[in-house]
């Protein structure tokens, strides 16, 4: 549940290069060497983080528990390409290679190496990695089903390993590698490819979750793995669900690792 237009105090901001508002909400971007990303609004509200005990092929990690996001914020409304990683870092480890593709085979430790080398080029970005809990907030848009597309998913919506459909569902394309950012659907609130295409680091040590009501989570201050979530093409429906957990060493740079960028208040 979403509060009724909550509006981020200044749009544009001084750093975008684009801006503007359509039937998800306000959207805004930077260029930088002449490439775009852009960042949707997502407006404070409460929702059940985890799954229902109810909820097929669930991990028992997932505890499902409330929790409220008391202040809006600005999400990528896609993962890092590798055009973006090139123009900041000078480099690519991806191991599908196109521009338009999303950059992977990154550890936690490397996306922060990124957020640092842009945010002191342009330090009003405010450059981050989204919380586990603004991840998920996301990633539902405001739907409690095991997916924000509903009960079931298939290789249009989600770029997953389809030879283990979730929950019995029916066989798709089973493509073995990344698809360009932003070419499936996006979910209600106008994200592309939460589900599956590249695992996403979070800012969060792993950890298990409260049981009762949160506000505005962080994860605990230490840990031995970093969270990440979304699933991959290379991982089955069920593991490509709104809820599931995955939590990796902070310096692996697994196949296909990468991130979406958030902005700090």
């Amino acid at each position: 549940m979403r509060t009724l237009a909550v509006y981020p105090e200044e749009f544009p901001e001084p750093w975008a290069s684009d801006w503007g508002e359509d039937e998800y909400g306000l959207w805004m971007g930077f260029t930088y060497k002449g490439v775009k990303q852009f960042f949707r609004w997502i407006e404070p509200g409460t929702f059940l983080m985890g799954s229902p005990t109810v909820e097929p092929e669930r991990s028992a990690d997932e505890t499902q528990h409330s929790v409220t996001i008391t202040q809006g914020y600005w999400l990528a409304d896609s993962t890092v390409t590798q055009a973006l990683w090139q123009a900041a870092m000078g480099s690519n480890p991806s191991s599908f290679i196109d521009d338009d593709l999303p950059v992977e085979q990154i550890s936690w430790h490397e996306a922060q190496t990124f957020i640092d080398t842009l945010n002191g080029l342009k330090p009003e970005l405010k450059l981050c990695l989204p919380t586990e809990a603004q991840w998920e907030y996301a990633c539902r848009a405001g739907t409690q089903t095991p997916y924000s597309f509903g009960e079931q998913i298939d290789s249009n919506q989600v770029n997953f390993y389809e030879i283990n459909p979730y929950n019995s569902g029916k066989k798709s394309e089973d493509r073995r590698q990344t698809v360009i950012v932003k070419s499936l659907p996006p979910n209600p609130w106008g994200l592309y490819e939460m589900h599956g295409n590249v695992m996403e680091w979070c800012q969060d040590w792993y950890a298990k979750y409260p049981t009762g009501t949160t506000i505005d989570p962080i994860g605990q201050d230490t840990g031995d793995n970093r969270v990440l979530r979304g699933g991959s093409c290379f991982l089955f429906g069920r593991l490509c669900r709104s809820a599931r957990r995955y939590f990796f060493e902070p310096d692996l740079a697994g196949n296909p690792f990468g991130f979406r960028l958030a902005r700090s208040h």
